[in-house]
């Protein structure tokens, strides 16, 4: 993001486009991952890129890496299977190579995360597992079930995270839903 002047000299952080994007940076980097975002590949010859990889993540104990492609489109699912399908594609070429220097799993475990979707019909976008915005919070909440912020606070590097803590403590939430998302 590019900051205007007047919020470079009132030292305004930048802050990402998205905030679903935001929010699974965050969430990886609280468990350890090594997180790129916005990762541009596949230059084009007069400038610019074919493509840009959301959110890409690396779990150096574990070796897992795992590619998420967050979106808020209310497209048909034959213009998502274009557009995952060119991403997706492109993290399986890109990825390996993103991490340099790390001993990097070469299989990358890809995530359409949607918000407007269901998966009664399609359960894959591509390669891509499909996962609805609400199982994703579901696994966050779980995590965070029991941590109390005036003992066990998440980090201020993490806002949006440290903000469902608020939440979490502070509201009678529904159980989780009983879903793998997301490891």
């Amino acid at each position: 993001m590019t900051l205007t002047s007047p919020q470079r000299k009132q030292g305004i952080p930048p802050v990402a486009h998205n905030y679903l994007e935001q929010l699974v940076a965050e969430w990886y980097e609280f468990q350890g991952y090594f997180v790129r975002r916005n990762v541009l590949v596949d230059p084009r010859p007069n400038g610019g890129y074919e493509c840009e990889l959301d959110v890409v993540a690396f779990h150096p104990e574990t070796k897992h890496v795992v590619h998420v492609e967050a979106s808020h489109d209310a497209d048909s699912w034959e213009r998502r299977q274009v557009r995952f399908a060119r991403k997706f594609t492109a993290g399986r070429k890109h990825i390996p190579k993103i991490f340099g220097g790390l001993d990097v799993n070469v299989s990358v475990e890809q995530i359409a995360l949607l918000a407007f979707a269901s998966t009664q019909n399609y359960s894959h976008l591509e390669q891509g597992r499909i996962v609805l915005i609400p199982e994703f919070l579901s696994k966050i909440f779980a995590k965070l079930k029991g941590r109390r912020l005036n003992s066990s606070a998440v980090p201020e590097q993490f806002p949006l995270i440290r903000t469902l803590q608020l939440v979490a403590e502070n509201f009678n939430l529904p159980e989780a839903l009983p879903a793998e998302v997301l490891e």
